[in-house]
C-alpha cells in the first residue's frame, strides 16, 4: 500500500467506502463478510473507513464500527458525515451526532462531512435555524471532529459558489466524484482545478461510477487487454518488487479505472465501495506501489469513455439562450441530458430538481427559436422533450429523504 502525508495525516491511498456493503438474502448486512473485509483492509495498510448516517439505513456505522473497533484506534481513521442533504423538516445535528457516535462506538470522527452541499441541498446548510456549520465547527474545536470537510456533487459552477461562501472558509477537505469517464462528463477537471486553487486536499468518491467502468463493453475490454499486452512487450515486461513479471490478464476493467487515478496531484484517497472480500483483494494488489498510466493509456481511457456517451455535441456558446423566451439555461439542461443518457444516478435528477418548475425542461415551448441559432444544429426542442421525460420517470431526491427520514424516525423511537 502506497501513501499520500495529507493535514499531517500519513493516509493510505485506497480508502473503505462503507456504502456498498456485502448483504444477506434478508437484506441485512452480511456482518461476518465485512468483518473479513476490514481484516484484509488493516492487514495490508489500508487506514482510511468511510461511512455515512444514511448508508444500509444506519447498519452501515454499526457495523463498520464493529469491525474497526475490535483494533487500537490510532490504526484506522474513520470518516462520517451529516445528512444536510435530506430535506428534513427540522434539523437536529446535535441528536445525529451523537447518534452516529454511538452508532460507530467512538468518542471521535478523524473525518467529518457535510454531506453533499449541493444545489439541492445548500438552501438547509445555510438556513441560521439549524446552525449546522456552527455547530460542526464547535465539535472539531473540542475534538470530537479533527478535520472536517464536505462532499460534493455539484457543478463546477457551484462548487466555486460554495468554497468561496462560509463552508469554504473552515473546511480542511473536499470529497467529489471522479473518474475517467467524469472527467469530462461533469467536468470534474475544472472541480479539481477549483479545489487545487483553494489549497484543500481531494477525496476520491465513485471512482469506478458505481460499478459501469468495472464492466465495459467486450469491445472496450479487449481493447484494454491489447494494449496491456503491447505496452508489456514495448517495456520489457512489468517487473513487481519481488521480481515476478506482472500477467497482463490480471489487468481488469477495474484496476484500469483505479490507476488513471495514481498520478493525479492533489488527491488523499481514493475511496472505493466494496461489497465482497474478492473485490478488497484486487483493489489492494492495485494500490501496493504507484502504477500511473502512460500517455498512451489514458488517451486510450479517454477514447473509451467518448465512445461510452451518447452525447448531444453542445459547445455551451449559449446562442440559444438569448433568444429563448422561457429563459431556459438550455446548456445547462443538455448537460444533464448527457449525464443521464450515459447511466441514470440521482447527481443529475438533483440537480435538475433543484430548478424552479419555470426553469426545468418541461418548460420548453417548442418554438424552435434555439434551433434556428445553434450552429451544432443540435434539435434542442426534442432534446429537452426527452430529458423531461427522463426526469418523470427517474427516481426523485425527495421522495427518497421522504422514505429514508419515515425509517430513520422509526428506528429512533
Amino acid at each position: 500500500m502506497f501513501y499520500h502525508t495529507i493535514l499531517d495525516e500519513r493516509l493510505s491511498a485506497l480508502g473503505f467506502g462503507a456504502m456498498r456493503l456485502p448483504l444477506l438474502p434478508d437484506g441485512s448486512v452480511d456482518r461476518d463478510t465485512v468483518f473479513a473485509m476490514v481484516d484484509e483492509a488493516i492487514a495490508h495498510g489500508i487506514n482510511y473507513f468511510d461511512t455515512a448516517f444514511p448508508y444500509h439505513d444506519g447498519q452501515s456505522e454499526q457495523v463498520l464500527g464493529a469491525a474497526l473497533n475490535r483494533y487500537p484506534r490510532d490504526k484506522w481513521n474513520l470518516a462520517d458525515k451529516y445528512p444536510g442533504h435530506q430535506h428534513y423538516d427540522v434539523f437536529d445535528p446535535a441528536g445525529v451526532f451523537e447518534r452516529q457516535l454511538r452508532r460507530c462506538g467512538v468518542d471521535y470522527f478523524d473525518f467529518y462531512l457535510f454531506h453533499n452541499i449541493c444545489e439541492n441541498s445548500i438552501a438547509d446548510y445555510m438556513d441560521p435555524r439549524w446552525g449546522i456549520l456552527d455547530y460542526f465547527v464547535k465539535q472539531r474545536e473540542e475534538g470530537r471532529i479533527r478535520h472536517l470537510g464536505f462532499s460534493c456533487h455539484s457543478t463546477p459552477e457551484h462548487l466555486q459558489t460554495i468554497l468561496d461562501g462560509p463552508y469554504g472558509q473552515v473546511v480542511e477537505f473536499v470529497q467529489i466524484q471522479l473518474n475517467y469517464l467524469d472527467w469530462s462528463l461533469q467536468d470534474a477537471r475544472r472541480k479539481i482545478e477549483i479545489i487545487r486553487d483553494h489549497g484543500l486536499p481531494i477525496v476520491v468518491m465513485e471512482p469506478l461510477r458505481g460499478g459501469k467502468l468495472s464492466h465495459l463493453s467486450p469491445a472496450a475490454h479487449a481493447r484494454l487487454q491489447e494494449l496491456a499486452s503491447s505496452e508489456t512487450a514495448r517495456s520489457g515486461g512489468n517487473s513487481s518488487e519481488d521480481g515476478t513479471t506482472e500477467s497482463t490478464s490480471s489487468r481488469t476493467d477495474t484496476s484500469w479505472a483505479l490507476r488513471w487515478l495514481h498520478d493525479i496531484p492533489g488527491l488523499a484517497v481514493v475511496l472505493s465501495g466494496m461489497s465482497s472480500l474478492e473485490q478488497m483483494k484486487e483493489n489492494i494488489a492495485t494500490f501496493e506501489r504507484p502504477d500511473p498510466l502512460s500517455e498512451r493509456e489514458r488517451a486510450v481511457l479517454a477514447e473509451i469513455a467518448e465512445g461510452m456517451k451518447d452525447s448531444v455535441p453542445c459547445t455551451a456558446c449559449r446562442y440559444c439562450c438569448k433568444g429563448c423566451p422561457a429563459e431556459l439555461d438550455i446548456p445547462a439542461l443538455i448537460s444533464e441530458y448527457n449525464d443521464l443518457k450515459v447511466q441514470v444516478s440521482l447527481t443529475p435528477v438533483m440537480r435538475l430538481e433543484s430548478l424552479p418548475e419555470e426553469k426545468r425542461p418541461h418548460a420548453c415551448l417548442k418554438c424552435g427559436a434555439c434551433m434556428q441559432i445553434c450552429p451544432q444544429g443540435i434539435a434542442i426542442p426534442d432534446i429537452l422533450a426527452e430529458l423531461a421525460d427522463m426526469f418523470d420517470r427517474a427516481p426523485k431526491w425527495a421522495d427518497i429523504c421522504v422514505q429514508r427520514n419515515a425509517l430513520s424516525a422509526k428506528q429512533n423511537k
